[in-house]
């Protein structure tokens, strides 16, 4: 797997590490810039519950074209100077990738229509899903593969400025390990499975973007660490377990950066503050604003280093007030307003502190997005060789921090969280130092379920 190899983190102290600034910013001919001193909005909807087949495809282009309309002009009522929007296409909408193609022009032409009549600077990130997941006969050929292959390209060719994707490679792997809490096969699955498949899915990507002139921008440990999110925030498996999950994914989604993307890393990526201490780019982030999808214990301190606010996604339904895509707008607006203010009057690392403080000390996952904890841990993981190794310096040294923060007062954990502690220490050690018995040893406990390790040429 051929590609650039991080070796060194971009920042070097948690002082630079700050929202609305990345010391490798992106400039775009319209004259919107990400990580160039502002924080911008980036607003992502998508359709209520309906049917999406050949004979809806009316009704869900006219849907998304209202729903553009609608957040462009409540942001030009708020005066904001620029936005990006989000299509995150549902399966129907990649699996006929001529589907994914039409409302990937209808949401284009409002943004370039409002740009024009009312200069609202926008950009256009198309995710398609990873239709892989599933019965897939390979993960790189055959039928899916290509049908994922031909949305991007048609996607990028019909006016998407961003390219972005939650891919699954290793996942159903990975579920297994987050719901038996089982440490070294989620290091398995997010390093060795992967990693490898985040190499070769990023290598094409990249290349789509570039056969279009467009930017690959990133992908996200969703499925892995946000999945073990959701299950710790319902008490399903442990706060711990999730937050070392957490920083051992920043290793898988670095990949795309490795393989030619250049960022905003995003935004479900939470993960994605360690992307931007290693590389420099900017990065979207979702906390408090994506309520509306899901709950989180991270609402203020995942806006400490954002360089795009997200709200990451809203159904086209009524609310008291709007319907729900423009209801988000206003919220990330003003957000951004709040951001973009405390930068102007020089109190961008005073409003960075409260939003780290009100969180970090109350949740071991908040804790892991401290700028000064990202940038010790992302100091660690570039001293490893390979993917394997990085991952295990993440969890060891994570789990070191935790022990820490716990020892001086700076986090709380009860006493069950602080076993688990113990129990991931304890299954780290039995790690094999060579990877190549590790690896084995995976593969031969793996067999049966849903991974299947020729679908990776493993």
């Amino acid at each position: 797997m051929s590609g650039v190899w991080y070796d060194r983190t971009a920042y070097k102290n948690a002082g630079e590490l700050v929202f609305g600034s990345a010391l490798r910013p992106l400039e775009f001919s319209n004259g919107m810039t990400i990580g160039g001193g502002l924080v911008h909005p980036e607003i992502n909807f998508t359709l209520p519950s309906m049917s999406i087949t050949a004979d809806t495809m009316e009704e869900v282009r006219r849907q998304y074209r209202e729903m553009t309309n609608d957040v462009c002009q409540r942001a030009v009522d708020l005066m904001l100077p620029g936005l990006v929007v989000e299509i995150e296409l549902l399966p129907p909408l990649t699996l006929e990738p001529t589907w994914g193609e039409d409302v990937t022009k209808v949401v284009k032409e409002v943004l370039t229509d409002f740009e024009g009549r009312h200069q609202l600077t926008s950009l256009l990130r198309v995710t398609p899903v990873d239709i892989r997941e599933g019965n897939v006969e390979h993960m790189w050929r055959g039928r899916q593969w290509d049908t994922l292959m031909d949305s991007f390209q048609r996607c990028a060719a019909a006016g998407a400025d961003l390219l972005a994707i939650e891919s699954v490679g290793g996942k159903h792997l990975h579920d297994d390990a987050v719901m038996y809490g089982d440490l070294t096969k989620s290091l398995f699955a997010l390093s060795a499975v992967g990693c490898r498949d985040m190499g070769v899915l990023w290598k094409e990507i990249s290349a789509a973007a570039r056969d279009n002139n467009c930017i690959a921008s990133g992908d996200t440990a969703c499925g892995f660490a946000n999945t073990a999110m959701v299950l710790a925030d319902r008490g399903y498996v442990s706060k711990a377990f999730a937050a070392v999950v957490r920083v051992i994914s920043a290793v898988r989604s670095l990949v795309a950066y490795e393989q030619g993307a250049v960022g905003p890393h995003k935004d479900c990526g939470y993960e994605g503050v360690y992307i931007k201490a290693i590389t420099g780019t900017p990065i979207s982030m979702e906390g408090r604003s994506s309520a509306c999808a899901h709950l989180s214990t991270v609402g203020n301190i995942a806006g400490a280093a954002a360089d795009l606010w997200s709200n990451e996604s809203v159904e086209n339904v009524k609310l008291l007030s709007a319907m729900a895509p423009v209801v988000s707008m206003e919220q990330l607006v003003y957000d951004c307003r709040l951001f973009n203010t405390a930068t102007k009057r020089g109190e961008q690392l005073r409003l960075r502190e409260l939003l780290t403080e009100s969180d970090s000390h109350l949740d071991p996952q908040a804790y892991v997005l401290r700028p000064d904890v990202v940038i010790e841990l992302s100091q660690e993981i570039v001293k490893g060789a390979t993917h394997i190794q990085r991952a295990r310096i993440a969890a060891e040294r994570t789990i070191a921090v935790l022990r820490r923060a716990v020892k001086d007062g700076s986090l709380v954990m009860n006493e069950r969280e602080q076993k688990y502690l113990d129990l991931m220490e304890g299954q780290l050690s039995a790690m094999e130092e060579s990877e190549e018995a590790f690896v084995q040893r995976m593969l031969a406990e793996n067999t049966t379920g849903d991974f299947d390790p020729q679908k990776y040429d493993l």
